[in-house]
């Protein structure tokens, strides 16, 4: 089995959904290399080439989940959920394996469910506070400095938060880019 699951939209838009009524925050993040982290289930080798000036002709072992091999993806993704599962607590879910779930209970004593969702590398943590479960994940993995925030585009689409005069507020996805950048892709074939 090579497969490798993601989040499904419907599972995000939900999550979202679920955010707004239990006000609590979003953070995205984007693991950097990500297959790399993997070890590989595959046994490869090589001989070293010239770019390897003074180890050139020894066998190279590969040990990692290379970008292009055939069960990086699926390696991946069970490395993340052994991370995600026996290091952070979650558990995923039934419905959507790509959707972490683990209870929680802040200081006023509110119970709530804190939210880890995953699509490949891209991950959406929904919580009181989700700083501290990123901080958690990048003690395993490097994430991407920048891509640390509140999300504007998930599974490229956009993503807003928009209040409203009661002080509450929702989020909403639109595809506004996405059929932008399609329309300019027609017009430039036609």
């Amino acid at each position: 089995m090579t497969y490798s699951s993601v989040v499904s939209r419907d599972s995000v838009r939900i999550a979202f959904l679920i955010a707004a009524l239990n006000d609590l925050d979003i953070l995205a993040g984007d693991i950097q290399n990500a297959y790399l982290h993997a070890p590989t289930k595959e046994k490869l080798y090589f001989y070293a080439g010239d770019e390897w000036k003074a180890d050139k002709g020894r066998v190279v072992v590969i040990v990692r989940a290379l970008y292009g091999l055939k069960s990086s993806a699926l390696m991946w993704r069970n490395h993340l959920a052994d991370v995600l599962g026996n290091f952070m607590g979650f558990s995923s879910s039934l419905a959507d394996p790509d959707v972490w779930y683990k209870p929680e209970t802040d200081p006023s004593g509110f119970q709530y469910y804190s939210y880890i969702l995953v699509y490949v590398d891209d991950i959406l943590m929904i919580d009181k506070a989700p700083r501290r479960y990123m901080t958690m994940l990048e003690s395993k993995f490097p994430v991407k400095p920048s891509s640390i925030e509140e999300p504007t585009i998930y599974l490229g689409a956009n993503i807003n938060k928009v209040y409203y005069p009661d002080g509450s507020y929702a989020w909403t996805m639109s595809s506004d880019s996405y059929v932008k950048e399609a329309v300019k892709n027609v017009k430039q074939r036609m």
